[in-house]
């Protein structure tokens, strides 16, 4: 009696053989390619932290004047000459008796001392007051800010409180990953800043802007 042939199974082996199954195993080379293309990813934006910048200026820190700053000039016995001014675009005023005079990056205090050393070739009393009416710091906020924008600051303002100004931090910006970069005797420096203590409502050591300042919020990696 013969078997029909549609009854037997589909495959065949020999008796007292085993039915192996190849897998196909990933080479070395492909593990290695991800493994580097994780690490870009994870680590690139873990750049190391800049260092502080020198002298951070606060709230009571002497300011350098700039263009656009107004200055109240009060002479101690020449009232006459009592005036305010506001610092032009090429960083001078124009005083009596002295003419055009540098004002812009000087301190307050400097300006002062320069002033009434100048005036003694012309007056019995030289003293004169130099008080900053109004001031104002320019400050750039750029990166993965919600609103970014070049903002104009009168008083002593944190990076926190300018970055609020802004919007704050956007969706895909990272607020660990703030650099303030600042012009220090013609050099341009920068630092890393993290506002996350601060948006936590942790203690911290507030920084503050000054005028020229540059703000950029970096990317969020998740």
């Amino acid at each position: 009696m013969t078997r029909d042939s549609r009854q037997m199974p589909n495959h065949r082996q020999l008796p007292g053989t085993a039915t192996v199954y190849r897998r196909r195993e990933p080479s070395g080379s492909s593990c290695l390619f991800a493994f580097l293309v994780f690490a870009a990813l994870a680590c690139g934006g873990c750049q190391s932290p800049l260092p502080p910048l020198p002298n951070p200026p606060g709230p009571h820190t002497p300011v350098r004047l700039s263009p656009g700053d107004v200055l109240k000039l009060s002479f101690a016995e020449e009232s006459d000459l009592d005036e305010t001014q506001k610092i032009r675009r090429d960083g001078k005023i124009t005083l009596p008796f002295l003419g055009d005079v540098t004002a812009a990056g000087k301190r307050v205090i400097d300006l002062q001392g320069e002033l009434t050393s100048r005036y003694k070739e012309y007056l019995e009393n030289p003293e004169v007051l130099v008080t900053l009416e109004s001031g104002s710091a320019n400050v750039i906020i750029s990166g993965f800010a919600s609103k970014p924008a070049k903002l104009v600051f009168d008083r002593p303002t944190t990076v926190y409180q300018a970055i609020m100004e802004a919007g704050g931090v956007s969706d895909y910006g990272s607020a660990s990953n703030i650099r303030l970069t600042r012009i220090i005797n013609g050099v341009q420096v920068t630092e890393t800043i993290n506002l996350k203590p601060s948006i936590r409502g942790q203690p911290t050591h507030p920084k503050y802007v000054q005028d020229g300042d540059v703000i950029y919020i970096g990317r969020s990696l998740f």
